[in-house]
């Protein structure tokens, strides 16, 4: 499992600092725009906020707004820091898949277009790991990338 959970990926240094500016800004930019206000707008976000239409039944609109503050808080979180990087991702795109089909799905592209990013930055940072600069390599210390 801690292969699975803190393997970095690459270690070649250029790619590395690719994958930390990568990583940085996207989860600055979903914890600061999207996540915060989420947060700090929770009680009035609460009453309005329903859940997606593909989960409905499953889950509720104030559990599945928690589980968005927490994917938008906690996993940006995570992939900033370089911590559990791809499981991170994977909920972040997960995420953004729901909000990009589902919760978007009649609005105009230009409305998806957002989420797409998001849901390309988070696949990107899946596939390739959290690169050498990261929490990630420092508690896997192995010599070589796993094939």
């Amino acid at each position: 499992m801690k292969k699975f959970f803190f393997d970095c990926g690459t270690r070649d240094l250029t790619a590395s600092i690719g994958i930390l500016v990568l990583r940085v800004a996207t989860g600055l930019l979903m914890m600061l725009a999207h996540g915060i206000p989420k947060l700090q707008n929770y009680e009035a976000l609460r009453a309005k906020f329903k859940a997606p239409s593909s989960l409905d039944g499953f889950l509720n609109g104030p559990i599945a707004l928690i589980l968005t503050i927490g994917a938008e808080v906690g996993a940006a979180g995570l992939l900033i820091l370089g911590l559990a990087t791809r499981p991170a991702a994977f909920i972040l795109s997960f995420t953004m898949v729901i909000a990009a089909f589902d919760v978007h799905a009649a609005d105009p592209f230009k409305i998806k277009e957002l989420a797409l990013m998001y849901l390309l930055c988070g696949v990107v940072i899946l596939l390739t790991g959290a690169g050498s600069l990261s929490l990630d390599a420092s508690l896997c210390k192995e010599k070589r990338r796993r094939w």
